[in-house]
């Protein structure tokens, strides 16, 4: 027992060292930056779902939904003049979708349906073959399916139960793509990396990464960091460009970030980042509760008197402070700051309120983020 606890002591004792000397976290470059030729583009389309229990659109209420079924069934032959539709099987939606680089003609994709009218389902739906354009007004894909609806709604006469959004859903691979984008990737003379988290340090270890392996494979340097997000790779002449960007993209560098505490004060959730910083403050929380109670009096006039029932307020208040702990907090490590905090024992919306007074008397070395 004595040799299996030391040997868990000193396991911990090197993670935590381990934790406190790398600042740095190594990644390959694939999942720290992308190709800026290799940008998705966002899709939209105006579509009709049908085969709904009656759960569809109000034809009158949306007026839209009656002239794309006009428009519809006359494309399909049919004639509807004189006549007047009181379906609600039909709901018109909005469908939405991303076109991802590189795409050939023939693959397919998810799309997303979402109701425009005053549908209240779209559960058991199938979309009718919608055109998707891009922001250039080409259509690039055309998209059909049933709809796949997560949420429920139940309702009865004098009950309710709904979970989730019955009127979006999804429609997987419910996209044939029609046409590929203009840019082809063979004709680029270099590549653009992009950082997803922009940060100086870590674009010019990626150049300098780049740079040792090109004078390994081909004698030079070929990549330069223009800024805090982009990094130019100029591509050697006997080279092959989809060959270079396999093997750039699978090199392994430090990645750095700027230090941040990220606080989402709905739902309490604090993100405290590795680099963060605390000078020697001292910190007392405290919790002040005030309770007012209203407990009228109504009084009776004499019996047999002139007198009239009045109504007599009676408001009680009681104020009760809980004493609050005074803590000396020097958040040397990410470990120390959150032994200071815990050790004031507060919850996390005390913590966020904290959290948020260090930094104003600017003792908190990093950069708040609330959401």
């Amino acid at each position: 027992m004595k040799i299996n606890a030391c040997k868990w002591l000193l396991t911990l004792a090197v993670a935590f060292a381990a934790t406190l000397t790398s600042a740095y976290a190594a990644s390959r470059i694939k999942d720290v930056a992308s190709l800026q030729s290799g940008r998705d583009n966002q899709l939209i389309g105006y579509g009709l779902v049908v085969g709904l229990q009656g759960t569809g659109d109000s034809l009158r209420s949306s007026p839209f939904t009656d002239q794309s079924i006009r428009a519809m069934l006359q494309n399909l032959g049919i004639s509807t003049q004189g006549g007047d539709s009181r379906t609600r099987n039909v709901a018109a939606v909005l469908v939405t979708a991303t076109l991802p680089p590189f795409a050939s003609p023939g693959s397919r994709l998810d799309v997303t349906v979402g109701s425009l009218g005053d549908a209240t389902s779209l559960r058991g739906g199938t979309l009718v073959m919608t055109s998707l354009s891009g922001a250039d007004g080409q259509i690039y894909a055309v998209a059909q399916g049933s709809v796949v609806v997560s949420g429920f709604n139940a309702q009865g006469e004098a009950a309710q139960l709904s979970q989730g959004v019955t009127t979006a859903g999804r429609v997987p691979n419910g996209a044939i793509i029609e046409r590929e984008l203009p840019s082809k990737f063979k004709d680029g003379f270099n590549l653009v990396l992009q950082l997803r988290n922009p940060d100086f340090s870590t674009a010019v270890g990626m150049a300098a990464a780049i740079n040792r392996y090109a004078a390994a494979q081909f004698g030079g340097r070929i990549a330069e960091a223009l800024d805090s997000q982009s990094v130019l790779v100029q591509k050697p002449k006997m080279a092959d460009l989809a060959r270079l960007m396999a093997d750039v993209e699978n090199l392994v560098i430090e990645t750095d970030a700027p230090a941040r505490v990220v606080i989402n004060e709905r739902t309490g959730t604090i993100v405290i980042g590795q680099d963060v910083r605390v000078a020697e403050v001292a910190v007392s929380y405290g919790t002040l509760t005030v309770q007012v109670s209203e407990t009228p009096t109504i009084v009776q006039p004499e019996p047999f008197s002139r007198g009239e029932t009045a109504y007599e307020p009676n408001t009680t208040i009681e104020a009760q402070a809980d004493g609050g702990t005074v803590a000396i907090l020097n958040g040397s490590s990410l470990r120390s700051l959150v032994a200071g905090l815990n050790s004031i024992g507060v919850k996390p919306d005390g913590i966020i309120a904290i959290l948020q007074s260090i930094k104003s008397a600017g003792a908190l070395q990093a950069e708040l983020v609330l959401q």
